[in-house]
C-alpha cells in the first residue's frame, strides 16, 4: 500500500472520526421527570383550547399546556389507568380505556362498561367506538349501545374506523372491511384484504391500510382492484399524514418512517439514532401551531422540531455536552466541551482531538487561529495552547521488479501542540481571551492584567513584549472580553463595569454611563457601532469611533432576558443575544431600535438552553454556532418563517363569591346574548380564561375589562375578581396575546345583578306614596293645632323682643348722674372766672348729648360716627378734669370707618372706667390709647391706660350701681354679639413687677354696610 494512503489513515484514526447524525429537525423529550404519570403514551389529541391529553398504560389521563401536567386516575373516577384512545368534544373528553368508555365532563366522569376500547372515530354527528368485541356508538341520549354489523365484524378488534365521504373503512385485526353504512341495514359490506390491518386512512384519492407485518396496501377508492403494497415497514401501530404529502408509519420496533406519497418512497426515519429514547412509537399528530408531536411506548412523548437549528450533544458524538468556547477557522469549527478538550466540525464529521498531555483535561474558554491556520487556546490554569501545522517534507520508497529501489520527496502536514505557561515565564495560567495578529499575540488572562508577547516554536522561547496591568491604566483585572476593532484597536471589558482600549501600547479607558459593578460580558463591533452585553442590563451601544454616549437597547419589544452572554449579528442583519434562557433573534432598525425579537428556547429547537460565555461565531456559510450548557447548536439562515397563529381565549370558569358556578357551558355563553342572572347578595364574582400555548406557555398575557372602562394592562394572571359590584347590567371582556404579541379576539360574558326590592322603581314609588298619604293625614289633623301654637308663641317672642329692645334702648340711654352733676356745676363756677372754657364745655357736652341721643334710636352706626362720640366724651373729661391727661384713638383698617359697623355706646363703658378709675387716680401724667384694627372677619378694639391697675382700682373704690351695671351690661352685650370668652382685661406690668397700667381687649364680628 502506498504510504501516503497509510498515513492518511493514520492521522484519521488519531483523530477518531465520528459521523454525524444530527438533522435539520429536533425531538424534544418530555417525561415522568417533567411530571408525565407514565412512560407508555398510546394516545394522544389536543383539545380545541389548545391542551394535549394523553393516554398512557398505568398512568392515567394527563393533559398538557406546554409547561405542567395534570393527572386523573381511577382514585379520581377514571374506570381504568389502562388508557388506547382519546377524543375531546366541546367541554368534554371520551377516554377509551382496559375496561370500558369514560367520559370526563369538567371534573367528573360518566363511565360505561364495555369491552376494551381501540378508537374512538366521529362522523356524521355519531361517535363511533372500536373494541376488542366489535363496534360501539355513542347517541346524543348520552348512552352507549353496540352496533350488529356483520358476524365476522362484530366478533373481530377494531383497529380503525376511517370515513372517506362515501364508504366507511374498517380495519380490523382479520381483515379490510367497506361498508356504505356502519350498522345492521348496511347493503354494501365489503372484505376488501384479508389480513391484521392496524390502521386506515385516505389521501389523495387513495385508501393507505396498513398490516401489523405485511406492510401498507395502496387502494385506489374509484377502483379497490387497484392496489399495490409498499411491504416495508413492518410491526405498523399507526399512521398520519404529515407536512400536507408526508405518510408518517409508527412501528412498535424501527421508531418512524416518513415516506412522500406520490411514488411512496422512503424519505427518511426517526429512530434511536435520531434522539428517540425508544423504537416503539404509538402515535404522532400535528397541533394547531405545526407542531407534531410522538407518543411513544416507553419513552414518553416528544415534540418534533421542523425548524433551521441543528444539536449536537454527547449521543452524537461529542465529548461532553457544555460548550465553552466556538471558533470557525480555515479547516472547520473548533470547540471546546466541558473538562474534555478541543473537538472540530467539518463537512466530514466531528473529529475529536487527541488528549495529549494535561492541557486538555481542564477548560479551555477561549479558541482562535491566526493567519497561518495555527489554533490558538486558552484555557483555565493550564496557560496558552499553541496548535500549530507545518508542512513538512517525507521520504516515499518505491520499488519495481528489476529490484530497484526508488525513493521520492512529498509535503505532509505535521502537527504539534505547544504549552505556554507560567513555568515557560507567562503571566498566568488563568487565560480569559486569546487575539492572535500577525505581529503580536495578545492574551487576556483572568486577575493579572493582558499580555502582547511572541512565541518562537522552534526555540521554545517565550519573548514577553508588554504587559498591562493597573500601573498602565486597568483599574479592574477581572476582564471578561478581549476584541480587536476593524481598525486594529484593542478594547477590553471587565466584571466591574470597566471599558478600555489600548492602541500604541497606551491605555484609555472609556465612560460607559452603566452601573458600577455591572459586568460587562461581551465586546461586539458591528458597522460603525460597538454592543456592549451586560449581566442584568441588557445591551448597550454606542457609535465606535467616538463612544461617549452608550445608550440601552431598547424599542417595541424587550430582550427575553437581561442577563445576555452572547452578541452576534448574521449576515440578514439580525442580532442574536445568548442568555440563560436561549437566544433571542432581535430586528434593529438603522438608529438601533428594536422592531421585534424573535425568541428561541427548547420548547422552539435551542435544546442547549443557557448559552455559555462568548461561545459563538459565524461560519463562511453564515451558520451561526452556539456553545451552550447541554449542547452545541448549529442556526442554519432561511427565508422560510414559521407564522404563529393567533391565540385564542377561552373563559374557563366563573366563580361566585369563591364557588365554581358548574352548570354553565362557559363555550356557549361566551359572546352570546345570553345573560347571566344574579340576585342582589350575588355582587362577588370571579373570572378564569386562559389561551394555551404548547409552545410558550409562559409568555401568555391577558387583559380585562369591566363595561365601558379602559382596558387593563397586560399581565399573566388568567384570573379577574370583582367585589361589591354594581346592580344593573354588566358585561366582562378578556382578550390574550402570546409571545409575539398577536392578539386574540376579545370574549365576554354578560351578567345582569337584580337590585333589592327596596331599590326597584315600583316598590319606591309605592312607598313614597303610601309615606305621603300618611303625612298628609297626619298634617291634616295636626296642623290646626300646630297653627294655633305657632301664632301663641309668635306673639309671646315679639313681646318679648320688644321687651328686650327697650331694655337695649334703656341702657344705651344711662349716663352717670354724677357726671352730668359735675359737669354741670363746673360749668357754673366758670362762668366767674373762665368763661371761654365754660362755652367750649357746655358745647362739647351738647354735643356729646345729643350724639347720644341720637345713637340710642340705631342697632349699628358707622365706627367714625362712634370714634367722634368717644371723642367728645373724652374732651368733656379733659375739660372737668382735676389733672391733665393725653389720649389717642388710632384705626388701622383696610376698610374705611365709615364703612365698618358697630353696636352704638359700646366700648364708652370701658373708656370711662379707664379714665375715672384708671388715670385720674395715678400720680403720673395720664395716657389714654384707644386702637382700632380688623381681620378678615373680626373688628378688634383695645383700651389702654397707664393708670393704677384695674385690680388695685377696684380693691380701693367705692363700688356704685351705675358703674357695676354698665361694665355687666356690656359685657353681656359682647358675650351676645361675640360669644364666650371674647373680652380679656389685664394689668401691665413693668420689668421690675411694678403696675404700668390696664389693658382692655375685644373682638366682634366684623360688619359692613355693603
Amino acid at each position: 500500500m502506498n504510504l501516503i494512503i497509510k498515513y492518511f489513515l493514520i492521522v484519521c484514526c488519531c483523530f477518531g472520526t465520528i459521523q454525524l447524525f444530527a438533522q435539520n429537525s429536533q425531538l424534544r423529550a418530555y417525561t415522568i421527570a417533567d411530571g408525565l404519570p407514565q412512560s407508555q403514551v398510546y394516545d394522544m389529541v389536543q383539545d380545541d383550547m389548545g391542551y394535549l391529553w394523553l393516554g398512557t398504560q398505568g398512568g392515567g389521563l394527563a393533559n398538557f399546556d406546554g409547561t405542567v401536567f395534570e393527572v386523573w386516575n381511577e382514585n379520581d373516577g377514571l374506570l381504568s389507568n389502562y388508557i388506547d384512545a382519546l377524543y375531546t368534544s366541546n367541554d368534554s373528553v371520551f377516554v377509551g380505556t382496559k375496561k370500558g368508555l369514560s367520559i370526563k365532563v369538567k371534573n367528573q366522569f360518566v363511565n360505561f362498561d364495555t369491552p376494551q376500547i381501540l378508537q374512538i372515530y366521529p362522523e356524521k354527528q355519531e361517535l363511533y367506538i372500536g373494541t376488542k368485541r366489535g363496534v360501539y356508538t355513542y347517541t346524543k341520549r348520552k348512552k352507549l349501545n353496540k352496533i350488529s354489523i356483520h358476524p365476522e365484524i362484530d366478533k373481530s378488534e377494531i383497529n380503525s374506523i376511517f370515513f372517506d365521504g362515501n364508504y366507511y373503512w374498517l380495519a380490523t385485526n382479520k381483515a379490510l372491511w367497506k361498508l356504505n353504512e356502519l350498522n345492521d341495514v348496511a347493503d354494501e359490506i365489503k372484505k376488501v384484504e384479508v389480513n391484521n390491518f392496524k390502521s386506515v386512512i385516505s389521501h389523495n384519492n387513495k385508501i393507505i391500510a396498513a398490516t401489523f407485518d405485511d406492510g401498507v396496501f395502496i387502494i385506489s377508492q374509484d377502483n379497490n382492484d387497484d392496489k399495490f403494497l409498499m411491504p416495508e415497514p413492518s410491526r405498523i401501530s399507526s399512521m398520519s399524514i404529515q407536512n400536507e404529502d408526508e405518510l408518517w408509519i409508527t412501528t412498535d420496533n424501527e421508531g418512524i418512517t416518513i415516506v412522500e406519497t406520490n411514488k411512496f418512497s422512503e424519505i427518511k426515519r426517526l429512530n434511536t439514532a435520531n434522539g428517540l429514547a425508544t423504537p416503539h412509537i404509538r402515535k404522532v399528530i400535528n397541533d394547531d401551531n405545526g407542531n407534531i408531536w410522538i407518543a411513544t411506548s416507553g419513552g414518553g412523548f416528544y415534540k418534533y422540531f421542523q425548524n433551521n437549528f441543528k444539536y449536537y450533544n454527547q449521543r452524537m458524538g461529542l465529548r461532553g455536552n457544555r460548550i465553552y468556547a466556538v471558533h470557525n477557522a480555515a479547516d472547520g469549527l473548533w470547540f471546546s466541551t466541558s473538562e474534555a478538550g478541543l473537538a472540530k466540525i467539518d463537512s466530514a464529521g466531528i473529529y475529536a482531538i487527541p488528549n495529549e498531555g494535561s492541557f486538555f483535561d481542564v477548560k479551555i474558554k477561549t479558541i482562535t487561529s491566526d493567519s497561518k491556520g495555527n489554533i490558538w487556546a486558552g484555557s483555565d490554569n493550564r496557560g496558552v495552547l499553541f496548535r500549530e501545522t507545518k508542512m513538512v517534507d517525507s521520504l516515499v520508497f518505491s520499488s519495481s521488479e528489476t529490484y530497484l529501489i526508488q525513493i521520492d520527496t512529498v509535503a505532509v502536514k505535521k502537527t504539534t501542540n505547544h504549552i505556554i505557561d507560567e513555568s515557560k515565564g507567562f503571566p498566568s495560567d488563568w487565560v480569559r481571551t486569546v487575539i492572535a495578529a500577525d505581529d503580536y499575540v495578545w492574551a487576556a488572562t483572568y486577575a493579572e492584567g493582558i499580555v502582547k508577547f511572541n512565541y518562537y516554536s522552534d526555540k521554545d522561547s517565550l519573548v514577553i513584549k508588554k504587559k498591562f496591568t493597573t500601573r498602565d491604566g486597568i483599574t479592574d483585572m477581572l476582564i471578561k472580553d478581549f476584541k480587536k476593532d476593524v481598525k486594529g484597536k484593542l478594547w477590553y471589558a471587565t466584571q466591574n463595569g470597566h471599558l478600555g482600549t489600548i492602541e500604541n501600547n497606551k491605555v484609555t479607558s472609556i465612560t460607559t454611563g452603566l452601573e458600577q459593578q455591572t459586568a460587562i460580558n461581551s465586546i461586539l463591533f458591528h458597522e460603525d457601532y460597538i454592543y456592549l452585553s451586560t449581566s442584568g442590563k441588557g445591551i448597550w451601544y454606542a457609535n465606535s469611533t467616538n463612544p461617549v454616549n452608550f445608550l440601552q437597547l431598547k424599542g417595541a419589544k424587550n430582550v427575553s432576558s437581561n442577563n445576555i452572554y452572547q452578541l452576534i449579528f448574521d449576515d440578514q442583519g439580525f442580532l442574536w443575544a445568548g442568555s440563560e434562557r436561549g437566544v433571542d433573534k432581535i430586528e434593529l432598525t438603522t438608529d438601533n431600535e428594536i422592531v421585534d425579537v424573535y425568541h428561541f428556547g427548547r420548547n422552539d429547537g435551542f435544546l442547549g438552553i443557557e448559552t455559555c460565555l462568548n461561545a459563538v461565531d459565524k461560519d463562511e456559510d453564515g451558520n451561526l454556532w452556539f456553545g451552550a450548557i447541554y449542547g452545541l447548536t448549529k442556526h442554519i439562515p432561511s427565508e422560510s418563517k414559521k407564522t404563529a397563529a393567533p391565540p385564542t381565549v377561552y373563559f374557563t370558569g366563573v366563580e361566585e363569591r369563591y364557588r365554581n358556578i358548574d352548570s354553565l357551558v362557559l363555550k356557549d355563553w361566551t359572546n352570546s346574548n345570553k345573560v347571566l342572572q344574579l340576585t342582589p347578595e350575588q355582587t362577588q364574582l370571579g373570572f378564569s380564561f386562559r389561551t394555551v400555548d404548547v409552545d410558550h406557555p409562559n409568555e401568555v398575557e391577558y387583559r380585562t375589562k369591566l363595561d365601558e372602562t379602559e382596558w387593563s394592562p397586560w399581565v399573566k394572571e388568567n384570573k379577574q375578581n370583582f367585589a361589591g359590584l354594581a346592580y344593573g347590567p354588566h358585561t366582562f371582556q378578556v382578550q390574550s396575546r402570546n409571545y409575539r404579541w398577536q392578539e386574540s379576539k376579545p370574549i365576554s360574558f354578560s351578567f345582569f345583578i337584580d337590585s333589592p326590592l327596596y331599590q326597584k322603581d315600583w316598590f319606591q314609588w309605592s312607598v313614597l306614596a303610601l309615606a305621603v298619604f300618611v303625612l298628609m293625614g297626619i298634617g291634616l289633623f295636626y296642623i290646626r293645632k300646630i297653627k294655633a301654637k305657632n301664632r301663641a308663641e309668635q306673639e309671646r317672642l315679639k313681646t318679648q323682643n320688644y321687651l328686650l329692645t327697650l331694655e337695649q334702648k334703656a341702657l344705651q340711654l344711662q349716663m352717670n348722674p354724677h357726671f352730668i352733676f359735675n359737669v354741670l356745676n363746673g360749668i357754673k363756677a366758670m362762668a366767674g372766672n373762665k368763661p371761654e372754657k365754660m362755652d367750649t364745655t357746655i358745647n362739647s357736652f351738647a354735643i356729646l348729648l345729643r350724639e347720644t341721643l341720637q345713637n340710642s334710636r340705631k342697632e349699628h352706626i358707622s365706627l367714625d360716627q362712634e370714634i367722634k362720640v368717644l371723642r367728645h366724651y373724652v374732651e368733656v373729661e379733659q375739660l372737668m378734669a382735676q389733672k391733665p391727661f393725653e389720649y389717642t384713638i388710632d384705626v388701622q383698617t383696610n376698610l374705611d370707618a365709615e364703612e365698618i359697623l358697630i353696636p352704638p355706646m359700646l366700648i364708652q363703658p370701658f373708656v370711662e372706667n379707664a379714665i375715672r378709675h384708671g388715670i385720674l387716680k395715678g400720680e403720673k401724667l395720664g395716657k389714654l390709647e384707644i386702637g382700632f384694627s380688623t381681620s378678615k372677619t373680626h373688628l378688634q378694639c383695645s383700651i389702654i391706660d397707664n393708670g393704677l391697675g384695674i385690680f388695685k382700682s377696684q380693691s380701693e373704690k367705692p363700688k356704685t350701681d351705675h358703674q357695676s351695671m354698665a361694665l355687666t351690661v356690656t359685657k353681656e352685650r359682647l358675650k351676645s354679639i361675640t360669644g364666650t370668652n371674647t373680652l380679656h382685661i389685664s394689668e401691665i406690668k413693668n420689668d421690675d413687677g411694678s403696675i404700668d397700667g390696664t389693658k382692655i381687649t375685644f373682638k366682634i364680628p366684623l360688619l359692613t354696610d355693603y
